[in-house]
């Protein structure tokens, strides 16, 4: 339901965005049987496709032509897709969007070579850009997102991160490849310098706001909303801004000891939710994404006058307002 509420807002798009999808599928394609296979299983799982949408409605503020637009928004989705292949092995996860993820369908090492597979393939498929800035900011992203992966590693069960250390964690995970797709699409679209910088702003905020709803719905959502059991962030380690306003909390440190044990039973997992869906910790949490979100509208009321203003907006609302 949310993400067809998510479609129709950017529904004449639509056509670009099959462009887009028939794309993906053509550069998964590979010699190997089991790379299609494992390549096409994580893509058929769907996704919003918010990177793509983002490149589009960038590039609208300049010259816009999808057959050169396509080549910028497929590597960038194709660099989140495989970011989520490592990040299920990392984590262990068996489930993605209610689906078995590859590393659970094959294995670890089948699981990585094609994450690194989706990886070239972007790299591949964005050398038709003749611009040497984009592919910059291209490679410059892919550098902080792997910087990104490791620091989360190295925070794992870590109940002792500031909250400070938690927003770097997030900026480089989720909110620099949402900046850099606005920027992306702006850069290639041939939009000038001062409405790109505006868009890359954008970008960022609106990445921020999704990533700290994402980790507000890993609690608040149900099992079968998430695709995978409500806590796996907490459970897998990743501590996450809810978590760090709950950590002193007297009532909730008898669990978070289980977490960090192991031992944390089902019957516990259960309760737990319940008294963090309770908790000031998740008002709190969505009062962060929200000024984050205010500041995306800002960014979005200062560009020119154009339809697609509208359609930032709507999406910042839609994303930063998500139920899961």
């Amino acid at each position: 339901m949310e993400k067809m509420k998510l479609k129709l807002l950017y529904a004449d798009l639509k056509s670009d965005i099959e462009i887009i999808e028939t794309e993906l599928e053509k550069a998964l394609n590979s010699s190997s049987h089991l790379l299609n296979e494992a390549s096409l299983h994580l893509l058929q799982a769907g996704g919003k496709r918010i990177r793509p949408v983002f490149v589009l409605l960038s590039a609208k503020f300049g010259d816009y032509q999808i057959e050169r637009m396509k080549h910028i928004a497929v590597p960038l989705e194709l660099i989140h897709m495989a970011s989520l292949v490592h990040d299920d092995v990392i984590d262990d996860s068996n489930m993605r969007r209610g689906r078995r993820t590859v590393k659970a369908q094959w294995n670890n090492r089948v699981a990585m070579f094609t994450g690194d597979f989706i990886f070239a393939r972007a790299l591949e498929y964005v050398t038709i850009i003749d611009n040497p800035r984009a592919h910059q900011i291209l490679a410059r992203t892919m550098v902080e997102i792997c910087n990104g992966e490791i620091i989360q590693i190295e925070d794992k069960f870590r109940m002792d991160q500031h909250i400070k250390d938690y927003f770097r964690r997030i900026k480089r995970k989720t909110a620099l490849l949402i900046e850099s797709s606005c920027e992306l699409g702006a850069v290639v679209g041939g939009v000038d310098e001062q409405n790109i910088r505006r868009l890359k702003r954008y970008g960022y905020f609106v990445g921020m706001s999704f990533q700290i709803i994402d980790d507000i719905l890993d609690f608040t959502a149900t099992d079968k909303e998430l695709g995978k059991p409500a806590g796996s962030d907490l459970l897998q380690g990743n501590i996450t801004l809810p978590m760090l306003l709950l950590k002193d909390d007297t009532t909730m440190q008898p669990y978070l000891e289980k977490v960090m044990a192991g031992t944390l039973t089902e019957e516990e997992r259960l309760k737990m939710l319940q008294y963090v869906r309770r908790s000031d910790a998740i008002k709190q949490a969505t009062a962060v994404s929200d000024k984050y979100l205010q500041k995306a509208l800002k960014e979005v009321a200062a560009l020119p006058n154009h339809p697609m203003k509208k359609k930032l907006r709507d999406v910042a609302l839609f994303i930063g307002k998500r139920k899961f």
